[in-house]
Order: structure tokens, then sequence, then C-alpha cells
């Protein structure tokens, strides 16, 4: 088939990558414009214009899916499918119905779990031991499309959402190529999701990534995990603001006030509602990640100083 990829961020790349070695013929790529990024907040491609950009293929990039240049470019193009992983912008129904076959969308989780924009972070959160990956058929609801197939994976004890999400993009590409394949063949087929089970995965802001050390040990280990690396689970020390790699719950550990501080040879714990957690990396502004111990010796953390 002829077919133009739709996907922005990194986590697009592999199944970009997947369908280029694939039989079909890849002729553009629908990505987001370039944005603002990075701490000097330089206008940047998205992954997924560069890979394009680098193999000399074409790279559409409107302001709105709707804008008539890019329904027309699309339309020329002439392709049966468009396959899509993450491209960040709703599609309007006059885009989705150009290609014969529709648009085609690789989703990180199990539908009709987890509809929205960060599925993995929100399994992770909640803490979910099965999760996996949907390629189904895109239409004018939020992740409401008829499912082509699916595949499984277990969420890790120590999984961050970066991990995680990791792994099914990878194995999720495969997926996205055999469900081409069988369109292609004529043999595709899409049950429509089931009505119980439904839930949703709205962004996660920088507030969600605060940690409430008044929470259980557990629940502030998903939290962290889950806003590991983006946006970045974070606290207070001193009234500045620090960043917290993943955590680990200790058991049989010290009593201590939720947020308060014990630096003790090769560890740092932090109290919780339930038991204390030992820090793993801690970044303060300005500074590059280093071990809790490290940060904890360099700051002279005093005896029932706390985070908070």
């Amino acid at each position: 088939m002829r077919l133009a990829f739709a996907g922005t961020p990194a986590v697009a790349v592999p199944a970009l990558d997947a369908i280029a070695a694939s039989g079909h013929e890849l002729v553009a790529v629908v990505t987001r414009p370039d944005a603002p990024a990075g701490r000097g907040r330089g206008v940047r491609r998205s992954p997924v214009g560069s890979w394009a950009d680098e193999r000399g293929i074409e790279a559409l990039s409107p302001d709105r899916p709707r804008d008539p240049e890019f329904l027309d470019r699309l339309a020329a193009l002439g392709v049966d499918c468009v396959p899509v992983v993450a491209y960040g912008a709703l599609v309007p129904p006059a885009a989705l119905e150009i290609p014969r076959h529709g648009w085609v969308n690789l989703h990180f989780s199990l539908l009709p779990a987890w509809r929205g924009a960060a599925p993995v972070q929100h399994a992770v959160l909640h803490g979910d031991e099965i999760t996996g990956a949907s390629v189904f058929q895109l239409e004018k609801g939020l992740d409401t499309g008829p499912v082509f197939g699916t595949l499984t994976d277990q969420i890790r004890p120590t999984d961050t959402a970066g991990d995680l999400l990791e792994r099914l993009a990878r194995s999720g590409a495969g997926l996205l190529v055999a469900v081409l394949d069988a369109i292609e063949a004529g043999t595709a087929r899409a049950e429509p999701q089931p009505p119980d089970g439904v839930s949703v995965a709205p962004k996660l802001t920088v507030e969600d990534a605060r940690v409430p050390w008044s929470d259980p040990a557990f629940a502030i280990d998903r939290r962290i995990r889950a806003c590991t690396p983006a946006p970045g689970a974070w606290t207070t020390f001193r009234d500045e603001r620090i960043k917290l790699g993943p955590v680990a719950p200790v058991a049989n550990g010290p009593e201590l006030a939720p947020g308060e501080l014990l630096a003790e040879r090769g560890r740092v714990l932090a109290g919780t509602a339930t038991g204390p957690v030992a820090l793993g990396e801690v970044r303060a502004a300005g500074k590059r990640a280093m071990p809790a111990s490290d940060w904890a010796r360099g700051v002279r953390v005093g005896a029932g100083e706390a985070l908070a």
C-alpha cells in the first residue's frame, strides 16, 4: 500500500523504521510543526520530521490537519492508509476520509483502558500489572474506534513510564505493520471496543508530578516512576525545587514524618504516610543529577529537615 505516516515524538520512530523496512511504500510523513524545545527554547524539528528529512521523504507539517492546503496535498499523494503513532493533534473527518483505508492508530494501552494522551504514565501511576498496545481505526471520538489487534506486556515493579513506553514502541511497531499487511491482504477485521472498562489518561502536568509525601510509600513510588522521564517528579527542599528519580520503598525502616529526611551511610531516606523510601537520583536546579547520598552530603542535610 501507499502510506503516509503520521507521528511526532521519538516514540513514533520505531514504527516508522518498521514501516520503511516493510513491503509498503512510504511516500510522506505528517508531523507537528517545528516548536520551541529545551532550556534555550530554540525551535526544533520533530524526531519524525528529522527522520524524513534525512531520507529525502516529503514531510507535511500543517498547523491544523483541517487546513485546506494539507487536505489537498494528502489527497494528491493518493495514499491508501495513514498509520499513526503519537501524532499529537485531533484529525478531522475531512482528513480521515481521504485514504481509502482511513487512518490506523497504534495506541499504547489495551483499549478501552486509558484512552488519551498519557496511557503508559497512567498505567504505571495506577499500579496496573498488565498493559499493552492496540491498533485501531481512528475516528472522530477520542481513541474510540474498532480494534484490529493487540499485544500485552507486564509492567515490572521498577518500570518507569519511559522504560515501558520504549518496550511498547518496539513491540507495537511489529503489530502495526502486521495490521497494515492484513489490511492490504483483505483479511483485517476490526472489532468494536467493549462498553465496559473505559478509563481516560489525560496528559500529566507539572503539578501532577509534585510528590505528596503524605501519601503511602507505594503510591509515591508509582507517581515518581510514572513521571519519569516526563514531566519529571519533583519536590522542594529549603524552599527550592529539586527533581527526583525513582525511589525504593524500604521495609522495616525507621519511623519518619512525611517528607522527613534521614541521611545514613550510603543512602538517604524520606518519610511517607507508611514506611520510608530510599531516594535514588536528585537533581537540584541548574545542577546535574547525582546519587541522593552525594546530594545530601553536599547540602549537609540536618536533623529534622524535610522535603515538602
